[in-house]
């Protein structure tokens, strides 16, 4: 039986691990015997399974995995998640400032508005309220001009009844 080159190269593996048919071993034994490249090649399968077989060659000295890995670790490039973290971060931040910029912003525009603390009604002051309104009034309050069912009371009372500061006459009160 004749084999090719390619057929000893595909089987080699098995040839050397004994998985093929006596038949076969023998063709490839033969054609080896003849042929100074498929020769060389077994040759240094032979060698290179021996030297991976010998446990000596394969031990390593102390330390050298941890080397290996910092060098590996300070030559690697940088990861698209690495870049993806320095990116949250980054957007984090600008929202975080960005947020106290706002607040700060609108803190300070309140103060703008509403530049004065109101005063307290005092709650012995006299006060005018119209059955059926909503607020009470200074006696000379311009909303209370034709209002004949008007009565003057204290402002405590007048809050405890449900009436609250009129926005045109009491408007230091708001």
């Amino acid at each position: 039986m004749g084999i090719t080159c390619e057929t000893v190269w595909r089987e080699s593996s098995n040839y050397l691990e004994g998985d093929i048919t006596p038949e076969l071993r023998l063709a490839m034994d033969e054609h080896i015997r003849g042929c100074t490249e498929c020769s060389s090649v077994m040759g240094g399968l032979r060698n290179i399974v021996a030297l991976y077989g010998d446990e000596r060659m394969v031990e390593l000295p102390v330390g050298f995995s941890q080397r290996l890995q910092r060098k590996l670790e300070a030559n690697k490039p940088p990861t698209r998640r690495q870049f993806f973290r320095w990116a949250v971060a980054f957007a984090a931040s600008v929202v975080a400032v960005g947020s106290f910029e706002l607040l700060h912003h609108t803190t300070q525009e309140k103060s703008v508005v509403r530049p004065h603390k109101p005063k307290p009604v005092p709650p012995d002051m006299e006060v005018v309220v119209a059955d059926g309104g909503h607020h009470f009034h200074r006696a000379a309050c311009p909303l209370l001009k034709g209002r004949s069912n008007s009565r003057i009371i204290a402002a405590s009372e007048a809050i405890h009844e449900g009436f609250s500061p009129c926005p045109q006459c009491m408007s230091e009160y708001l």
